[in-house]
């Protein structure tokens, strides 16, 4: 029974023989291709058919050392069998019997290319060959002068020769997909047969594609176009990015004046309004008014306090977007909090017919916080529900411990219209309450809920809302009972 053949390794000697004879094919292939596009250009296509005999017979000769050159072929019976073997690899092999014509035309844009090989012909081949398609093309003939020119110029596509004496195909890919201004760069890598156990290595490493040697015009042609495809398509992508980044720095910097400008009046409008305030309560202590001199004074007072709320608001709102605003934080107890929060607004719920119950138990614990700063949190809350709520209605604000013990939780629940999921986020937005109000046309800065929150976030805590339309609303927010700073 006859034992099964072992692959065998090819020697050395034997793969450089086959890279030799391979070049000096490529070589022959290469100056076909000059004769054939000198032919194309001067319209002297009589000598065509005999250049493709030509080109054929390369190929054929390409296909026997495949075939035959191999340790397999020449080496099967050892040094007896040694001649007789390489006198059949070195028979003729038949040529392909059907000879792919180069398609009309592959669609492709033209680019700026780099051929790196230490080959002349080689590089003379590819660079007319991409020159007749509308390509620009500069040559190298090692890794070095490549990584040096691809510092000077941009470069859409690199075709790059593994084996060179001074830098490797693989060392010129690394440092190109090394370097952030060149690593976008789709590189073709050129390659014998023989390499293809480099070329997958060089695949994982970033590689595009690669190009066999002896090289096909039509190959040459298509992966070309698909790696520059590939390069606009990031140039593009690229290109959109920096005009978004362009667009979202202007538009900051359109906020960031707009902001200062916003800061500016606001700031300067408190001091003639706090004068005029002055001036209006001043007026009653100069004499008696009638009745209705005394009510357009009060009314005049009331719009007056209403729009310094307003100013402070913005000025609150602003101070905490720039982190400037300092909490003076106190142990609080909650009860007493609440108590002097609904002081504020009894009057007012009063006079809107609404009925206003505090549940605080007095034995909760105290927690760290920054008095005015939660009593104003919850006066926008309790004042907030007063406006929203028609008359008979009811308004309750609840203190009590968190069920996890480490946080005190207040809430603001009324008997209102109730506000849609939908706007749930929305009115914790900067005046984001001007575009929904939730009944009638009550004048609002849409900063009360903006300043609760932040107040809120800035204690460390978290506002939220529960509601449905016509279900009333409940605001809540918890404060952790020892604040974490940092």
């Amino acid at each position: 029974m006859a034992e099964p053949t072992q692959e065998r390794v090819d020697p050395p000697e034997l793969r450089a023989l086959r890279h030799d004879i391979r070049t000096l094919v490529g070589h022959i292939l290469g100056y076909g291709e000059l004769v054939v596009l000198k032919a194309q250009e001067r319209g002297t296509t009589e000598i065509l058919p005999d250049m493709e005999k030509i080109r054929l017979a390369a190929n054929g000769i390409t296909a026997m050392i495949a075939e035959r050159l191999n340790a397999n072929t020449l080496l099967p019976g050892g040094p007896h069998g040694r001649v007789p073997r390489i006198v059949k690899a070195l028979e003729p092999v038949r040529p392909p019997v059907e000879v792919k014509s180069e398609p009309a035309e592959i669609a492709s844009e033209t680019g700026n290319f780099l051929v790196v090989d230490d080959n002349e012909i080689n590089r003379s081949v590819l660079a007319r060959r991409l020159q007749s398609i509308g390509h620009r093309v500069a040559t190298e003939p090692g890794g070095a002068a490549a990584l040096e020119q691809l510092a000077r110029e941009e470069f859409d596509v690199v075709l790059l020769d593994i084996m060179m004496p001074d830098i490797d195909g693989r060392e010129v890919l690394q440092s190109i997909k090394a370097d952030v201004k060149t690593q976008h760069i789709p590189v073709i890598m050129i390659s014998a047969l023989d390499e293809m156990s480099t070329i997958v290595e060089c695949i994982g490493m970033g590689a595009a594609d690669y190009l066999p040697k002896p090289f096909d015009p039509i190959l040459l042609k298509a992966r070309v176009a698909a790696c520059l495809r590939d390069k606009r398509s990031h140039d593009r992508e690229l290109r959109f990015t920096n005009e978004l980044q362009d667009s979202y720095r202007r538009l900051k910097e359109a906020e960031r004046l707009r902001d200062d400008l916003t800061h500016m009046i606001i700031h300067d409008l408190r001091t003639p309004l706090s004068s005029l305030m002055t001036g209006m309560q001043t007026i009653p202590l100069l004499g008696d008014l009638t009745e209705t001199q005394t009510e357009m004074v009060d009314i005049a007072v009331e719009g007056g306090q209403k729009l310094l709320g307003m100013i402070t608001d913005l000025l609150n709102v602003e101070k905490m977007e720039a982190g400037a605003m300092t909490l003076n934080c106190v142990e609080l107890s909650p009860h007493r909090l609440a108590e002097q929060a609904a002081g504020y607004v009894v009057v007012l719920a009063e006079g809107a017919g609404l009925t206003l119950t505090v549940e605080a138990p007095q034995d909760l614990p105290t927690f760290e916080g920054d008095e005015d700063t939660l009593i104003r949190t919850l006066v926008n809350l309790l004042g907030n529900a007063i406006k929203f709520t028609p008359s008979g209605g009811s308004i309750t604000l609840r203190a009590s411990r968190s069920e996890d013990g480490n946080a005190i939780t207040f809430s603001v629940t009324d008997t209102g219209d109730g506000i849609p999921a939908a706007s749930f986020e929305r009115i914790f937005e900067k005046f984001g309450q001007v575009e929904g109000q939730r009944r009638g046309s009550k004048i609002s800065t849409g900063l009360g809920l903006t300043f609760c929150k932040m107040a809120v976030e800035a204690h460390g805590g978290r506002i939220v809302v529960e509601s449905a339309p016509g279900q009333g609303c409940t605001f809540s927010f918890w404060v952790p009972l020892v604040r974490v700073v940092g």
